[in-house]
């Protein structure tokens, strides 16, 4: 053991100066943000921390015993304040208590050199701060770490011919029904601890900048069909993973709009009528729609262009649009195909300007690429193109989503977006507002209205409908009616007869918060939904975080200087207002899962807010907030942050996430996403739980490679199989995880090479199950870009 006497002299006081400079130094801010916080209202307890640190640090500096002392004083009333206002809520505790605790112990290891002959031994006051601590957050986490289990539940089930077994994976979402169920069981929670790498392929397809493949490959008999970030399509043999053929339709760079992402291809048999010779030529084919507005059609045999589709195999969308921008227009989901007809939206580039091309909705012949019909909502009565000089309808509301088809039914669902400049609503037409933010359903051959459900009246929160519907036998006491499950970015999940459009669950319609910038538009009410929501609690001031008590009394003075009511707060001018949840919020394009045997939802979602502000036009012009295609526009920005809606009086400014400008982090506590499973029959909930771990986040981008399920931001969506699993990616950590879906236990998970934000899916061929996940990453999520497909099994055996 080393005598004190042997340590250097200067070493112990410069150690305690420094550490008394520190603590000075942080105290000055919290005075002085804590005297802000109390003039809007806020928590007291950061002005007297303050006081106190500085206080403490200036003894400190002049090695006088009282410091300590008044540090420890701080540190006991820290730890009853924290306790009273959070109780053990876990993550809530982190900012107030881990850095204080750990400075604590650097008090106490300081006390020889303030008093060489100390009252009371330090190591029993640092075991016993340390075990307090220690407690304090094992207890909390623990208490947050059980999530309900195994409820009653009514044992409803909806297995009809809508989730037959198959081995294939022939749609998006697995079948038209876009359940995302697979009826295949080799790999099950008994035995998926043994998963391994089968194969990987990679597309070779990795674009700068805006990275986020997103694709979800077919699978129909032994071959698998794809497309990478910028539309190249490839086969691949579902075995091995070799690849059969690729077809490149040459997508130039300055195409990409906010995302490069192609999220997966629609497969298609040509039918041969009776009695006629069977089509060679492309009588299976591939469809993808492309980055730069293309519908493509090869064979599925050779990757060859059907020339008798449209022009050698390709139809331009865009006719009929009048001017289109490059990237303005864009397909990013794979079109749908009803009764022989082709039918695609787009996405248009959000927050540009106010006349940008048409949301109109297409349909078109699927042999010939001959232009059936055109849904342009402000004028109905004309199904084709518009007369000579004349357009579709510029501005209005886009699917840029995937489509849902009911072949039975001859009906096409499009979950549609908002008009240009989603912020402002003044300038909308009555179309624009009857049919933004809604579920329409169109007859496929015809592109004639059937019917439209709305979730958001007036939408200027960008709460457009991101995820594709999903069809079941849905339970009633009359029997099983043919039902459309619609999730949302605001939380709510809506059941509706897809037939009509009439809820089967209650929709309520509710007061919402009025004023801010055009009051007079705002609806007096919103639909809420009484079946299930994902949303949480609104928020308080007690829920703002960050990696330190400096992070979270900005978080606070951000909040109670923030324009805040609740969800559905109106945008407002003169200060941000807090959009809770956020546009990313709720479920997204990934959508829902569905056990029809079970009789189970499962619903991967978001929990973030954003802080938002609209920009009046003369200050942002002279900030210089241009439309991408002005040169002085910044690329990378994040969506929606400095976005010029030029043709409105105002432009917008997005804080996504609703981050904290030094750090990184973001504001709300966690977690900022979870995963949950809902009883089909009732809407009650059978487990919640968060997801996605801190492994691979952290202050200022650095991951903290710890595995704690944090609850991360995630984009992508999941898939349950008849083996009582869920596969899914979605999440920041850049992990594929196998969930037990009666419990909600991670029971196997593997590291991905890059970010795994695509749906996987699963399918048989000899005899044997594979997952299959694309880890292409997304730079919105800010996971690591890639362009590997990777397939896992089960091992051989002889």
């Amino acid at each position: 053991m080393i005598n004190k006497s042997q340590l250097p002299r200067g070493f112990g006081q410069w150690a305690v100066f420094l550490l008394g400079l520190f603590f000075v130094l942080f105290g000055l801010p919290l005075i002085v943000g804590g005297v802000k916080l109390i003039a809007v209202g806020g928590s007291w307890y950061y002005l007297p921390a303050g006081l106190a640190f500085v206080a403490s640090g200036a003894l400190l500096v002049l090695r006088r015993p009282l410091g300590a002392w008044i540090y420890a004083g701080l540190f006991v009333a820290t730890l009853a304040w924290s306790l009273w206002e959070v109780g053990l809520r876990s993550w809530a505790l982190v900012p107030r208590l881990l850095g204080i605790s750990l400075l604590m112990l650097l008090v106490i290891a300081a006390l020889p050199v303030l008093d060489p002959a100390p009252r009371l031994r330090r190591w029993p006051l640092v075991m016993a701060t340390a075990v307090v601590v220690t407690v304090i957050f094992v207890v909390a986490f623990v208490r947050d770490a059980s999530w309900p289990v195994a409820l009653a539940r009514s044992g409803a089930t909806t297995q009809s011919s809508l989730s037959q077994a198959r081995a294939d994976w022939p749609a998006w979402g697995g079948t038209t029904a876009a359940q995302r169920y697979s009826s295949l069981s080799q790999i099950n929670r008994q035995n998926v601890g043994t998963l391994e790498r089968a194969w990987e392929y990679r597309t070779g397809d990795l674009p700068e900048g805006r990275w986020g493949a997103e694709t979800t490959p077919l699978k129909i008999r032994d071959t698998l069909y794809l497309c990478s970030a910028r539309n190249i399509l490839m086969a691949l043999d579902a075995r091995t993973g070799h690849e059969l053929w690729r077809f490149d339709p040459k997508v130039a760079d300055e195409s990409i709009p906010y995302t490069a992402a192609c999220r997966g291809v629609t497969y298609y048999s040509v039918p041969v009528p009776e009695g006629t010779t069977a089509v060679e030529h492309c009588a299976t084919r591939i469809f993808e729609g492309t980055l730069d507005a293309r519908l493509i059609a090869v064979d599925a045999r050779d990757g060859k262009p059907c020339a008798g589709f449209g022009a050698n195999g390709e139809v331009d969308i865009t006719r009929g649009m009048g001017e289109v921008l490059p990237a303005m227009v864009s397909i990013t989901s794979p079109p749908a195909i009803v009764r022989g007809v082709l039918i695609t939206g787009h996405q248009v580039l959000d927050g540009q300007y106010r006349g940008a091309p048409s949301g109109v909705i297409q349909g078109f012949d699927a042999v010939t690429g001959e232009l059936r019909w055109a849904w342009d909502m402000a004028r109905p009565d004309r199904t084709g193109l518009p007369p000579e000089g004349e357009a579709y309808t510029r501005g209005t509301p886009n699917m840029w989503t995937v489509a849902t088809g009911d072949e039975e039914l001859g009906l096409v669902y499009l979950p549609t977006g908002n008009s240009a400049a989603d912020y402002i609503s003044s300038s909308r037409s009555e179309p624009e507002n009857r049919f933004s933010t809604s579920l329409v359903a169109l007859d496929a051959t015809t592109g004639r209205l059937a019917w439209s459900f709305q979730t958001v009246h007036k939408d200027v929160w960008d709460y457009d409908l991101g995820s594709q519907g999903t069809l079941v036998d849905f339970p009633t006491a009359a029997g099983p009616v043919p039902a459309i499950i619609l999730p949302s970015k605001q939380g709510d999940i809506y059941v509706l007869d897809r037939r009509n459009g009439v809820p089967l669950t209650g929709v309520e319609e509710r007061p919402v918060p009025q004023g801010g910038v055009e009051p007079e538009q705002r609806s007096p009410t919103q639909p809420f939904s009484l079946y299930h929501s994902l949303r949480k609690v609104e928020l308080t001031e007690r829920d703002m975080w960050g990696m330190s008590p400096i992070d979270q009394m900005f978080c606070r003075i951000q909040f109670r200087t923030a324009s805040y009511a609740g969800i559905y707060t109106p945008p407002t001018t003169d200060r941000r207002w807090i959009e809770y949840p956020g546009y990313n919020g709720g479920s997204d394009w990934g959508g829902v899962a569905v056990d029809p045997v079970r009789g189970v939802i499962v619903a991967n979602y978001n929990d973030t807010a954003n802080s938002s502000r609209l920009v009046s036009r003369a200050e942002a012009d002279q900030m210089g907030w241009f439309t991408r295609h002005h040169p002085r526009h910044v690329e990378h920005a994040a969506e929606g942050a400095g976005d010029p809606q030029i043709g409105v009086p105002y432009a917008i400014d997005v804080n996504a996430g609703w981050r904290v400008p030094y750090t990184g982090m973001l504001c709300k506590e966690p977690p900022y996403g979870g995963i949950r499973a809902i009883e089909l029959a009732t809407g009650k909930t059978i487990w919640d739980r968060p997801f996605g771990s801190a492994r691979a986040n952290g202050p200022f981008g650095i991951p903290t490679r710890l595995p704690l399920e944090i609850g991360t931001p995630n984009n992508g969506g999941a898939v349950v199989t008849a083996g009582g699993l869920i596969f899914i990616a979605a999440a920041t950590d850049n992990l594929i995880r196998a969930i037990d879906i009666e419990t909600g236990d991670t029971v196997w998970k593997d590291v991905l090479p890059a970010g795994g934000q695509a749906n996987p899916m699963t399918y048989e061929v000899g005899g044997r199950q594979y997952l299959v996940i694309m880890t292409g990453g997304h730079h919105f999520m800010e996971t690591p870009i890639g362009d590997q497909v990777i397939a896992y099994a089960l091992p051989k055996t002889d």
